[in-house]
């Protein structure tokens, strides 16, 4: 059960709280960014906060929830297995489960000195365009890095990353310093790469409210293009257009960290070949190569010649994910936080951190609760591509998207990231720790707002911080 959009002094307001239901009460009118999903808000926090449904399911919808919950947590086996319904785990493979990246539905970080990565994964391509001007796979190793596998098959390599440090000031002179991170392939299995490998290092996001961003009708987001390309400045957003696999047509993209995907189930379906090797009828090939003999010898999972999840268990993990509520705003009267407000709109943040939409019908139906159309939404991003400059590139075209180009993230859920994951390592591949190490990073069209914040003083920069750890 959700809070009432509108709270009333006195009036005891029943929210989801660290999994139950908690009378607050209400000193005043909530404004209505606090319900930062619209009616799917859950007034959440802790390790919690990321795993509710939305408040407004009905009860048949929530039990198609907990199916989804399952098999996005659950590992997957090897096969051959008695486990019928959950075999077929690699050959090559990150992790056993959706959930071992999106560690409780939360935010991947970069591994410990010493480790090897589950939820920082690395694409890989080489120069040219495939079918609907998709990316072409390195030829040994194919569009993903994959550090694990099965019995019998050979992990395709471990992943070095090391760090070096730069170093700047802020404008009143405090001193700050920025990882950037060099990442290496070593005790590569099937021979060297390609030497004109690209390489895009991707961290696992939170994925609280993607089926409300699905639901964002695509004027909206077209509107986005046409008031920055009118508007004075540099931002100037474009829409990444991809080839859907369930729509069957292209689509403006709106997942992945360069919009390079345009639906829940087309990233699903993705990731479950890519990042757990389980095959669908939308991917019914291994992602084995030519080179990679052992992965292609390997025994299958599914029966008869059947993919590996069947459409009805992976539209259940679609729905899942595509039903995951955002959490409410919190301290959003907290003066602090709404000077920082008013900075965050006084830098330009908010040009391509748009703040809100009213959404439309999901765009599909069977994977999609209906609870998610005509909800005012907070999520803090215009869903276009943005030049970011040199610092942030990884030269990698994907899609429209080239190499300087990066999705503008969504911000809801950023400040309880430390809650859920017990980390804030943010931007694509986690190098930022914190809220303003990821501001210092924005470089290309964002760099006006980047240099409008290093002249803040020690107290603006505070109010700026606490405003997006509010969202």
């Amino acid at each position: 059960m959700s809070a009432p959009r509108n709270c009333y002094r006195l009036w005891a307001c029943l929210v989801a709280v660290a999994g139950g239901l908690s009378p607050v009460l209400a000193e005043e009118k909530l404004p209505a960014d606090v319900f930062t999903g619209g009616a799917t808000t859950v007034f959440a926090n802790g390790r919690n906060a990321f795993s509710f449904p939305f408040a407004n399911l009905e009860d048949a919808e929530r039990a198609r929830f907990a199916v989804g919950n399952s098999f996005f947590r659950r590992n997957w086996v090897e096969a051959p297995s008695s486990t019928l319904a959950r075999d077929g785990l690699g050959p090559h493979f990150i992790a056993r489960s959706c959930g071992g990246c999106h560690v409780q539905d939360g935010r991947g970080e970069p591994p410990e000195a010493g480790e090897q990565p589950a939820g920082l994964l690395f694409r890989l391509s080489i120069p040219g365009r495939g079918p609907h001007n998709a990316i072409i796979p390195e030829p040994t190793y194919g569009d993903q890095f994959n550090n694990n596998a099965i019995q019998g098959v050979k992990p395709e390599g471990k992943l070095a990353i090391s760090y070096a440090t730069l170093t700047g000031q802020f404008a009143d002179g405090t001193p700050y310093t920025l990882l950037q991170p060099e990442y290496r392939f070593v005790e590569l299995a099937y021979g060297p790469m390609h030497p004109e490998v690209l390489v895009g290092p991707r961290i696992a996001p939170q994925i609280i409210g993607v089926g409300l961003l699905e639901a964002i009708p695509e004027q909206e987001i077209l509107a986005n293009v046409r008031h920055q390309a009118a508007a004075p400045g540099p931002v100037k957003g474009q829409v990444n257009r991809v080839w859907d696999a369930f729509a069957g047509a292209e689509r403006i993209g709106r997942f992945g960290w360069k919009a390079n995907v345009a639906s829940v189930a087309h990233q699903t379906a993705g990731a479950f070949l890519g990042d757990i090797g389980i095959t669908s009828s939308k991917n019914p090939q291994e992602a084995c190569t030519e080179a990679q003999p052992d992965c292609r010898a390997a025994p299958r999972g599914g029966r008869n010649g059947q993919p590996e999840i069947d459409d009805e268990t992976l539209a259940q993990v679609v729905f899942y994910q595509a039903t995951l509520a955002p959490a409410a705003r919190r301290d959003a009267a907290d003066p602090l936080v709404r000077r920082g407000q008013g900075l965050f709109a006084q830098a330009g943040c908010v040009t391509c951190h748009r703040p809100s939409y009213v959404t439309g019908a999901p765009p599909n139906p069977a994977m999609a609760s209906s609870q998610a159309a005509g909800q005012q939404i907070w999520p803090y991003t215009d869903l276009l591509l943005h030049d970011m400059g040199p610092g942030l590139a990884d030269n990698r075209p994907d899609g429209l998207a080239h190499g300087r180009q990066w999705k503008t993230p969504p911000l809801w859920g950023v400040g309880l990231i430390r809650e859920v994951n017990g980390h804030q390592r943010l931007l694509h591949d986690g190098r930022a720790r914190g809220v303003l190490e990821a501001v210092l990073w924005h470089g290309g069209e964002a760099a006006p707002a980047r240099d409008a914040v290093l002249k803040f003083n020690k107290v603006e920069r505070e109010a700026l911080v606490r405003f997006v750890d509010s969202l």
